[in-house]
């Protein structure tokens, strides 16, 4: 650790940042955040892509299956009810991982339930592949809940996982691994459902089947890879390990400073409930915040835009066979700026990307409408739709479609994450649900003005982070819950109750010699 004076090692606002800032990033902390984001949010991302191409084929094969069983054709009612259960059954599984993984999470660490969690996607894999010739689409469709509580238990587990394995001048570019390995997920189902590929009446099954690979793959790699220091040190008490775990991931000896400021991280020991965290005032905006933030990320219009996609190019007198082709420029727009995104982060900001991301969305939903509503009387108007659905996927990919997993782990002390995390879970996947409820309603009432529905939302979601959200790059986990002091109406902690916090003995054996070691530098 370099030289600095006395004064600042009781000091967390005025640490000076460019003495982390320097830091290469490790190959332990990059093999990390990949292997991790690749059994976990790519196979999300997967499965949000996946069942589009062999749609036709799979409601061929409920028809083909309940006429040999029951010895009639499939009713239209039935049909259409067994392919909403499939499609609507994802997000359920994801609610029910969602709200399991503070247990798990709390026994197993961040590096444990992630590994953990491949078993779930190892036997989805295997019920959705093995579905068709054991002519069992109630197979298929369990396997889907599985692979959604998978994905739930993936999308709260990896981002705090990468939040606590990260020194915070590179927080955000390793927490957009997340993001980046959504969209690189999407893209690749895109890719493997083409009709070269795997996309064809006797081969989609073998899609399934390809969900083994990354979850295999982090099976294999994952242990290798040491789990949460700020997890070993304050729900194991394993100082030790947690040295070596800062070792490996910062690719240096000396983590007293990382070990004081966990130390001094750990002002409440015991980890927190779902109840205490609704009633403690002192983390109540950072909830709300949270709350509003998911909820907008899955309600600002992204699931919307794919339905009217294929009508759109279809209106621009594009052959029906080039549309699986030209729809691949969605899922690479959206890894480009998520890529971009990634790569800015640290430079530009959390807040001002989620506002930029909201605000040109809203932009582009608004001449998205206008486009859509001379679609038919002028002949080249379905290509500037096209371009305004790209516009908006760009946007969303750019903030609102990663970092609000980010915010959710930075907002939060390590007590409070793993609660915090569940609740942002829940608001996720129920307002998934709620838009593949809601949307065809809305869509038949409202035909091309259903996007300003999403403008107000994006709009709104925007103004609120202007006002409410502090920019949490380069802070410490308590700067951050200190820059909500003020809102939250209650007294920031001084330095040195937070010093006195760091040497009590019962928190740590060590936090003496640590405090002597500073003092000393």
């Amino acid at each position: 650790m370099m030289d600095k004076p006395p004064e600042e090692s009781v000091n967390h606002e005025t640490r000076d940042s460019g003495k982390t800032s320097g830091q290469p990033i490790t190959a332990c902390l990059l093999g990390a955040a990949f292997f991790g984001s690749l059994g976990s949010s790519f196979i999300y991302g997967y499965n949000l892509s996946v069942v589009n191409a062999p749609a036709l084929y799979i409601k061929a094969f409920y028809n083909t299956t309940w006429k040999e069983r029951y010895g009639q054709p499939l009713a239209v009612e039935t049909a259409t009810l067994l392919w909403s259960v499939t499609v609507s059954v994802f997000s359920i599984g994801g609610l029910l991982g969602a709200l399991s993984v503070s247990t798990i999470h709390r026994v197993l660490g961040g590096r444990g339930t992630l590994l953990l969690n491949n078993s779930f996607a190892l036997i989805a894999a295997l019920l959705m592949t093995l579905g068709e010739r054991a002519k069992s689409f109630e197979m298929l469709i369990i396997g889907r809940l599985i692979i959604g509580v998978d994905s739930g238990i993936a999308l709260s587990a990896l981002p705090m996982y990468l939040g606590e394995i990260t020194p915070r001048h590179i927080r955000g570019f390793i927490g957009q691994f997340n993001g980046i390995l959504i969209c690189l997920g999407v893209f690749t189902g895109q890719v493997v459902g083409l009709p070269e590929l795997l996309g064809q009446e006797t081969r989609w099954s073998y899609l399934f089947a390809f969900l083994a690979f990354p979850a295999m793959l982090q099976l294999c790699v994952l242990p290798f890879f040491p789990e949460s220091p700020r997890y070993l040190l304050m729900e194991r008490k394993d100082e030790a390990a947690a040295e070596k775990a800062f070792q490996r991931f910062l690719g240096k000896k000396d983590v007293s400073q990382e070990l004081e400021e966990v130390h001094a991280e750990a002002r409440t020991q015991q980890t927190a409930s779902i109840i205490q965290l609704l009633r403690n005032p002192a983390v109540r905006w950072q909830l709300i915040t949270i709350i509003i933030t998911m909820a907008c990320y899955q309600l600002c219009g992204l699931n919307a835009i794919w339905y009217y996609t294929s009508g759109i190019l279809r209106g621009a007198g594009f052959a029906e066979n080039l549309l699986p082709y030209i729809s691949l420029s969605t899922g690479g727009i959206e890894t480009l700026a998520a890529i971009i995104s990634g790569l800015v982060i640290e430079r530009i900001g959390r807040k001002p990307l989620l506002i930029f991301g909201f605000a040109a969305m809203a932009v582009f939903f608004s001449l998205l409408t206008v486009f859509l509503n001379f679609q038919d009387s002028v002949s080249w108007m379905p290509y500037l739709s096209y371009i305004c659905i790209l516009a908006v996927i760009a946007s969303f990919c750019s903030g609102p479609g990663g970092i609000p997993f980010i915010l959710t782990g930075e907002l939060f002390e390590q007590s409070y994450r793993p609660a915090a995390f569940m609740i942002a879970g829940t608001v996720n996947w129920l307002s998934n649900f709620a838009v593949g409820l809601l949307f065809p309603i809305i869509q038949d009432k409202l035909q091309s003005f259903t996007f300003l529905v999403f403008v107000v939302v994006c709009v709104l979601g925007s103004i609120y982070l202007y006002v409410v959200l502090p920019e949490t790059k380069n802070k410490t986990f308590m700067d951050i819950s200190q820059s909500f002091a003020k809102i939250n109406k209650i007294p920031a902690p001084s330095p040195g109750c937070e010093m006195e916090l760091i040497c009590k003995p019962n928190i740590s054996g060590k936090a003496q010699d640590v405090t002597k070691m500073e003092s000393a530098s």
